[in-house]
Order: C-alpha cells, then structure tokens, then sequence
C-alpha cells in the first residue's frame, strides 16, 4: 500500500508535511517516518533517515521544494535508521546545516561526515531554530528516551510536537495508517515498545512535563502514525505514567 504525502498545517508562509511512504519498501526493516517543514521557501528536514530511503524521501521533497532549499537538518539521535543518510542529504543541499546533540558529533565521521563545520551541536538544554518567517521552532531535550542523547523539536507555527521515537507504534503486516484517531485501540501497538526503549518513567514524566507548556495539535512519530489532539492528549497521560526500562527489570530478565 502507498501512503501519499500528508499536509498537516498550512499557511501563506508555513507548512508542514508527513511525507508519503510505501509498505513494499520497508519489508524486512523498520518502518519509518520524515517530516518537511517548508517557511518562506526554506525547507526543514526531520530525521530523513537512512541510505534505503534516501531516494522516496528526495522524490517526496522535490514535489515540494527545491532540495537545495533545505537549510537544515534536524536529527533527534544517532541511530542509523535517523542519521545514517546524512552524507547523501549534504550532498543534496549543500547549505543546510546539522543539528544533532553535542554527544554525538564525534560518530559522524563513523556515517562518513568529517567537514564539522555545516554541524550545529544541540547542547543538552536544548534550543531553537530560527526561521524566515520570525518563526522560532524550539528543540526540548527527551535524553534517554530512548537515547541518552536526544531532542524532540515543536513547531509553534502548526503546533505539531515531533516527538522522534516517542509515541512510535509498530504495525502488524498490511496494517498501517497515517493519522491515528483512537488512543484505546492505538496504544496497543505502541505498549511493547514504550515499554523496553524507555529508560524509566521519571525520564517520561520529565519530557511530558516540559513539552505540556506548549499548545500541541499533532504529535508527529518517527515511526507509526501520526497523533491528532485528542490521542495526543491522552497518549501524555498515559506516558507520563508508563512504568518502562529499570522500573520493569524483573519483567524484561
């Protein structure tokens, strides 16, 4: 099945996109999402993945902007299925910057990235990305969720948290969807992994605290679906309450 690109907000200078995907194409690995947040004709990458995507996601990314308009990068962490197809992306959009938190610049060389000087360390408080609009897209630190160095990134604009690897739903075969609509019957594909990639449940309590000051419409995934508001809202409640990681050890050994 092939899921077409998604525009979850739109206006005269901002937009924000789930980029399409196809089932065939991801048989056998994880299944993965990208986002493309275009202000002002300045595009925003958000976790374009790895090498065996590269070519859909430039596909996708060419019916809506030029890819040497994409001026920066947004990684939340350092696993392959995030990261590993940086150095084609540079390639592509020799402007764009990097950003990626400051513990794991010194692995980039290990994707083939030596030239530091397009990479922009988050540091672990976090930051912000400034856009032509005026716009500022504000990076929120997540560490340990699931890794020890990562960021989640909210667009005021569209009110869209993408929250990376938090809130990911593992579909069975034949069984994706985009945009979830029903937490009761979503969360059961989202239980199993919250619970073993999550470190403990006072590092869940901590994100869900400082990302709940914001006004969030979707919550966009790196993998699974898409939240709208009401599963947003409800899917906090229950992460912030998620006994996972070392609060589960007797049940993972």
């Amino acid at each position: 099945m092939e899921f077409k690109t998604l525009t979850l907000y739109e206006d005269q200078h901002h937009k924000f996109y789930m980029l399409g995907w196809g089932e065939k194409e991801e048989e056998g690995i994880v299944q993965v999402n990208q986002y493309l947040i275009v202000d002002k004709d300045e595009g925003i990458l958000l976790d374009p993945g790895g090498a065996h995507v590269f070519a859909r996601v430039l596909a996708e990314v060419s019916e809506l902007i030029a890819p040497d308009n994409v001026k920066h990068i947004f990684f939340t962490h350092q696993d392959p299925d995030v990261v590993s197809g940086v150095t084609l992306w540079m390639s592509i959009a020799p402007q764009a910057k990097v950003y990626i938190s400051e513990l794991w610049v010194r692995f980039l060389p290990h994707f083939g990235i030596y030239d530091k000087r397009r990479i922009v360390p988050i540091p672990d408080s976090g930051g912000s990305i400034k856009l032509p609009s005026g716009a500022e897209l504000k990076i929120i630190p997540a560490h340990y969720l699931h890794s020890t160095g990562n960021h989640t990134l909210y667009d005021p604009v569209a009110k869209i948290l993408f929250s990376g690897d938090i809130g990911a739903a593992i579909f069975p075969e034949g069984g994706r969807y985009q945009i979830a609509e029903n937490f009761e019957e979503h969360v059961k594909l989202m239980e199993a992994f919250h619970k073993r990639y999550m470190l403990s449940n006072a590092v869940c309590r901590k994100w869900v605290d400082a990302v709940s000051k914001y006004e969030i419409d979707y919550i966009a995934p790196q993998h699974g679906a898409v939240m709208n508001k009401e599963v947003a809202e409800k899917f906090l409640e229950w992460f912030k309450n998620l006994k996972c990681g070392v609060d589960i050890l007797s049940e993972i050994y």
